[in-house]
């Protein structure tokens, strides 16, 4: 095998966990049975180690492939297409009424002509570091992946007979038009006794196709672009967890920020840093009750035991706290792009970012959702209180820098939100808090902001106190409120974004370097790609500006950056390619705010919220 394009995949899920499916039929990322859990197949991050379950043409056979969602839907579809005939590969987790199944079912139908396709399952468990065997049943029609001393983890049933070669199933099948076969891989204890397989493919299928149709009809986007946020929509689904309605990062690890390079990060974790855009998203979609979970997600998170200390920065999509980052030296990673790590240490960074981030989300729940209970406001305004003790310190920045802590923009301006938010929320009802101290402390921050934080040379609010560079966080500071986006200030500061982090539109987070290039301001080697999410940030910022037609053609521009489905990496290189973990959840709601705001542009509205 040989690495593919990180933008050649789709994505499938069962709100449990998802699997990445190229677009050359292979399924070669897949964690089982959370988001967070372990890895089945890891081709993308080592071709030889990482085991993989592919279903492909024949060798010699002459097929181009394409691939597409169902309308409305999260059911993928490869299709194989040669002058002998056209295959069609139907990929989903089963999903419905009931709750979600752990299973990954494969679907392959001859819809014209004839074919000879090439299957090949092998799971590498346990990060490819358990050595796995496969053994069939007597009608050679399941097989049973085992691991030393761990019994039977999972199954693959077909409905043709199987091959086992090692720890590898394998099968060669000649289809002719409408004929189909199918393949399920499960948890072994999960399959329910007696299960008809015929029975199961069919009715996994109608139920999965209803469950995500009408998920989608509950959208409330009426726009310009219904096609591309309601795809927005769907994959930020795909990364939340119906057990507890946290949306994680990505769905991946390990993909590089630059390949060959070390900026390569698990981002199978829930950041708070999302929780606002979270919330504002899918309020805005017409997803209440997927935001109401998210924001009592959200509040447990702000109800931790120690008041006396800011609530992490990222935790597992069930409140735990992240692992400890390892790396996993036996892993060639992505296309040499080591060391692959699992965990993420920026849980344990210093980010005054996260209170505003909180606070925020609670804020939008008070306004347009399900407020939040005395007791939860009295503990939120233990933090606020906190938070007017320590506001005034160095940190490591909302991009978990791993260099040096310094007094990031990030930092204070969040900070500034919280108290706003706080200050609006207090008022709301009768809600007791220190006002005095509160007032006090927003507009010290605010004038520390306005004053030491702006940089006459360059016109521009700077990275942090003292800095000569930018920072595409500043594009946050109308979208919270902080500043008019008809402001002056703004409007210069607008402008040096453009000329300093901006090139067609693709916005970089900061400077990776400084001015001689000698010295990683972010205590990494390498650089990086534009943050895709920073992009559809500007956009929203040129159109809240009333810059509409610089906006409209930007935001069109990053469109043709999406993948052949849809779906964005977190960072857009060079040539066009995506970088980084796929798909970014982050994007996709930077992607929705936009088509929001320059909807409200066009049509000469202004922001509401």
């Amino acid at each position: 095998m040989s690495y593919p394009d990180i933008e050649s995949h789709g994505v499938i899920g069962n709100l449990r966990t998802t699997a990445l499916v190229c677009s050359d039929g292979t399924v070669d990322f897949f964690c089982f049975p959370r988001f967070d859990s372990p890895s089945v197949f890891l081709s993308l991050l080592d071709d030889q180690r990482g085991g993989h379950f592919s279903i492909r043409p024949a060798e010699g056979s002459d097929m181009r492939s394409r691939q597409m969602y169902l309308p409305d839907t999260n059911v993928l579809v490869t299709r194989y297409m040669g002058p002998t005939g056209l295959v069609e590969v139907t990929d989903y987790m089963p999903a419905g009424e009931d709750g979600p199944r752990s299973a990954l079912v494969r679907r392959v139908r001859c819809v014209r002509g004839q074919a000879s396709l090439q299957v090949h399952c092998e799971p590498r468990f346990d990060y490819a570091r358990a050595d796995c065997h496969a053994a069939l049943d007597a009608g050679g029609d399941t097989a049973t992946f085992t691991v030393d001393g761990q019994g039977a983890p999972m199954q693959l049933r077909s409905t043709v007979p199987l091959q086992v070669n090692g720890g590898a199933v394998q099968a060669l099948l000649a289809l002719k038009a409408g004929e189909e076969v199918g393949f399920v891989l499960e948890c072994v204890k999960e399959q329910p006794s007696g299960d008809d397989l015929q029975g199961f493919l069919q009715t996994s299928f109608t139920e999965t196709v209803k469950f995500w149709e009408r998920w989608s009809q509950q959208s409330a986007y009426r726009g310009r672009w219904r096609e591309v946020v309601q795809r927005s929509a769907l994959a930020l689904k795909l990364l939340s967890s119906a057990q507890h309605g946290a949306i994680i990062g990505a769905a991946t690890f390990g993909l590089p920020e630059q390949v060959g390079g070390e900026r390569n990060w698990d981002y199978r974790y829930c950041w708070i840093r999302d929780a606002a855009f979270t919330v504002y998203a899918l309020m805005r979609l017409g997803y209440t009750d997927e935001a109401q979970r998210f924001i009592d997600w959200t509040k447990d998170r702000a109800d931790e035991q120690d008041m006396d200390a800011l609530p992490q920065v990222l935790y597992a999509v069930d409140g735990r706290a992240s692992e400890q980052e390892i790396e996993l030296t036996h892993l060639d990673g992505y296309r040499g792009s080591r060391p692959v790590r699992i965990g993420n240490a920026a849980a344990g960074q210093l980010q005054l970012d996260v209170v505003g981030e909180l606070v925020d989300a609670m804020y939008l729940a008070d306004k347009h959702g399900e407020a939040p209970s005395i007791d939860i406001w009295t503990r939120l305004a233990q933090r606020i209180d906190w938070l007017c003790e320590h506001w005034d310190q160095p940190d490591d920045g909302i991009w978990e820098m791993r260099g040096q802590r310094r007094d990031f923009l990030s930092g204070r301006l969040m900070s500034w939100v919280a108290l706003d938010r706080a200050l609006r929320m207090s008022r709301r009802y009768a809600r007791p808090a220190p006002l005095a101290l509160w007032v006090e402390t927003r507009d010290a921050i605010a004038s520390q902001i306005l004053n030491e934080f702006w940089h006459e040379g360059k016109q521009a609010f700077v990275q942090y106190r003292g800095a000569d560079q930018l920072d595409a966080v500043v594009l946050l500071m109308p979208m919270v409120k902080f500043i008019s986006s008809s402001d002056p200030r703004w409007q210069s500061t607008l402008d040096a974004v453009g000329r300093e982090l901006a090139v067609d539109g693709l916005v970089a987070r900061y400077a990776t370097t400084d001015d001689d290039g000698a010295a990683n301001l972010d205590g990494l080697k390498g650089q990086e790609g534009t943050f895709t999410a920073c992009s559809f940030w500007y956009v929203e910022c040129l159109a809240r500006a009333g810059r509409v037609d610089e906006a409209r053609l930007y935001f069109d521009k990053l469109l043709t950056y999406a993948n052949h489905l849809g779906l964005y990496a977190e960072e857009i290189g060079l040539g066009g390619e995506h970088l980084g973990n796929f798909p970014q959840a982050l994007t996709h709601l930077a992607l929705i705010s936009a088509a929001y705001a320059l909807d409200r542009a066009i049509d000469g509205r202004k922001p509401s919220w």
